[in-house]
């Protein structure tokens, strides 16, 4: 890669579309979103990217020579090998050509990957990962996504969907998760599962405090159970404590197969801070080999919403200097 060279990360999402120039150093020149146009099943999204990218180029002055290529992460179950979306809900796609639509239309070097994957890589590159090259990131939000870094590159598998820890079953018969099966890990760690057992619970326990909350607002969110934890509300630590305790599980499980030096927690219910990290540090301790939690740290991330155009760009760096080499 060139030193004036210039990256372009991409981060696709069912309601935004982030975007970001960035230089081989990992410094942001520029960032912006757009509004996702779901129109015909996302059919104009690539078209939509590479407009977007073409105007901020004139925008700022920048020679489109200067771009080495562009990184692209999307939701969903992604294809690396051959650039295909195989399934995204949350833009419509299916068996969906992107790497090669994108090519076509910018005439430059274009590489997928899955959106949680490239949270992951950019931890990695620019985060809590700090140039260690052997991670797990874990995105805690409406659903528990997951990216493996095994010696600086993602771990695929063979067909994209390694490391979807979400979908990991914790619960025999559990509740429904989207993915069709049932007790996954995301039905019960997630903003959304957390949400789910403590409106079960507030109809249980109308005297507590998640009671209360439910009864006012018709609803309990994750926040309110962290809070209400913080406040001794005995009904939202048990949930708190169901929530990290398998969380941690799994975690120990996954760090056994995959020995990694740190585990990167982010999303929106890491918001929760020490409320969060305490008891799933602990459990953690439990639960794994005592060899592998030597060298593993727990910690935060540090990129939030930046971390998916970070990993994106650097997913074009990766493989630029690999073709080099």
């Amino acid at each position: 890669m060139s030193k004036d060279g210039l990256l372009v990360g991409v981060d696709i999402g069912g309601t935004t579309i982030k975007l970001a120039i960035i230089d081989e150093t990992s410094e942001i020149v520029e960032k912006w979103e757009i509004k996702t146009d779901k129109y015909e099943q996302g059919l104009h999204i690539p078209k939509q990217i590479w407009e977007t990218i073409q105007a901020k180029l004139k925008e700022r002055d920048i020679a489109k020579e200067r771009i080495q290529g562009i990184g692209v992460g999307a939701p969903g179950f992604v294809v690396p090998s051959n650039g295909v979306i195989a399934e995204a809900v949350n833009v419509g796609w299916r068996d969906f050509p992107l790497s090669a639509e994108l090519g076509v239309l910018s005439g430059l070097p274009v590489f997928i990957d899955n959106d949680a994957n490239l949270a992951a890589l950019g931890e990695v590159w620019k985060g809590a990962g700090a140039q260690q090259g052997n991670i797990i990131a874990i995105t805690l939000g409406t659903g528990v996504g997951a990216g493996i870094i095994a010696n600086g590159h993602i771990v695929n598998g063979i067909n994209g969907t390694a490391g979807e820890i979400g979908h990991v079953t914790v619960e025999e018969n559990g509740a429904p998760c989207n993915c069709g099966r049932k007790g996954c890990l995301e039905t019960i760690s997630s903003a959304t599962g957390i949400s789910r057992l403590a409106t079960e619970a507030a109809t249980v326990h109308p005297e507590s405090g998640l009671g209360q909350r439910f009864a006012e607002n018709g609803r309990v969110s994750s926040k309110d159970v962290f809070e209400l934890a913080a406040e001794n509300d005995a009904v939202a630590q048990k949930i708190v404590d169901r929530a990290t305790s398998i969380l941690a599980k799994t975690l120990a499980n996954a760090a056994i197969l995959t020995n990694p030096s740190r585990i990167i927690i982010g999303g929106g219910v890491s918001k929760a801070g020490d409320a969060l990290m305490k008891p799933i540090k602990e459990a953690f301790k439990k639960n794994a080999l005592p060899r592998t939690t030597y060298e593993c740290e727990i910690v935060l991330a540090q990129l939030g919403n930046d971390a998916g155009v970070y990993g994106a760009a650097y997913l074009v760096k990766q493989h630029l200097e690999e073709s080099v080499n």
